[in-house]
């Protein structure tokens, strides 16, 4: 049935795949129900992916479409790619047919393909968010119906054809990540306030390499009183929580990213969207070491831009072996190293960007 709703302000958001695209989506739509509570929103994505579980226990509408991504390898799930993308555009113009959206807005991945463009058939206003610095192939192919391209990075820009409609935002977050009394965070992992913290992330699910590296180092962390927060991810758990010790807190994933963040001297991670929009708001030091197995090699073009800005420390995964002691030996002890990457990270940094987009969201419904 088509909605019959008065109400302006329906937003459609559509996105995921990866929380790297799912929760600056979030962060935006909690913004609008914050400046327009009488808001009405509705999330479309896959069920099987990270969106279905996350954004029902949020209190959003959510429908799902089905559809994948077409792997750039040969495989047997790309000879249902065309079935799946025509059966998704058709879910995608029905659900916006009964909705009604005035604003959509497209986070990346794959899903956000088929449901923009029913938006865009519908008549919807079209923002899109880009977490990375060479926009994925969804935002490139959505490009000539957006009205609005909110961006990372401003290097970005090069990427695209209508300069018009681009928009140096930053990466929009969640407004509860705050900084916290570093001695308090510390207590709340049982560690010491006068060691040398590292927090590790290697992403929800885990990255080996990094988990392996540091597992290689434990001596020297230990030999110089390092203390380590270790978030495995839920892959790597059963692998690595023999090593749990009074100084050393693994985790298979960390809840409470403020106290992380706040509890640690330096933090050691992959170069995602989320992270790296999460350390820049707070002004946390970073040794980024980019995932070597995501598409167009995002991840080091996210961190050689902030490498080259002075705001991070880089290590590339092949050299991670042989580099990452030294490295973080290098500036975990160098307060002035540490000031000086968390100074940088906060010039850089974009903390409004929820805001920001909210706001222009609620612009363009309110338009006639």
């Amino acid at each position: 049935m088509v909605s019959q709703s008065s109400n302006k302000y329906r937003f459609l958001f559509a996105g995921g795949g990866t929380g790297g695209h799912l929760f600056p989506a979030v962060a935006v739509a909690q913004k609008i129900m914050s400046i327009k509570p009488e808001a009405e929103i509705m999330f479309v994505g896959t069920r099987s992916k990270i969106e279905g579980k996350v954004v029902p226990k949020l209190g959003f509408n959510f429908k799902s479409i089905w559809v994948s991504g077409f792997s750039r390898k040969f495989t047997l799930k790309n000879i249902l790619f065309p079935l799946k993308l025509i059966i998704s555009l058709v879910q995608s113009i029905i659900i916006n047919m009964k909705f009604r959206p005035k604003v959509a807005i497209g986070s990346g991945g794959y899903v956000s393909g088929p449901a923009i463009f029913g938006s865009n058939v519908m008549g919807a206003k079209i923002i899109l968010l880009e977490q990375n610095i060479y926009p994925g192939v969804t935002t490139r192919l959505l490009e000539k119906y957006a009205r609005e391209i909110h961006l990372s990075f401003e290097d970005s820009k090069k990427y695209f054809k209508r300069n018009e409609k681009l928009k140096y935002t930053g990466n929009p977050v969640r407004e509860n990540l705050q900084r916290v009394d570093r001695d308090e965070a510390l207590k709340s992992f049982n560690l010491s306030p006068d060691k040398k913290t590292l927090l590790i992330l290697g992403g929800s699910l885990g990255a080996a390499s990094i988990n392996k590296a540091v597992a290689e180092n434990l001596n020297n962390f230990n030999n110089r009183g390092i203390q380590l927060i270790w978030q495995t991810g839920k892959n790597y758990i059963d692998e690595f929580k023999k090593y749990s010790s009074e100084k050393i807190k693994i985790l298979p994933f960390v809840d409470d990213m403020s106290l992380a963040y706040s509890a640690c001297d330096i933090v050691l991670s992959r170069a995602g969207g989320i992270t790296i929009a999460e350390i820049l708001k707070l002004g946390v030091p970073a040794i980024l070491v980019p995932s070597p197995n995501v598409a167009e090699n995002h991840q080091y073009l996210n961190a050689k831009n902030l490498f080259d800005n002075g705001a991070v420390l880089l290590v590339e995964d092949l050299k991670l072996n042989s580099e990452l002691w030294s490295v973080i030996e290098s500036s975990i002890f160098d307060n002035n190293k540490l000031d000086e990457l968390s100074s940088k990270a906060l010039t850089i940094a974009k903390p409004e960007a929820a805001s920001v987009v909210a706001e222009s969201a609620i612009k363009l419904a309110e338009e006639e």
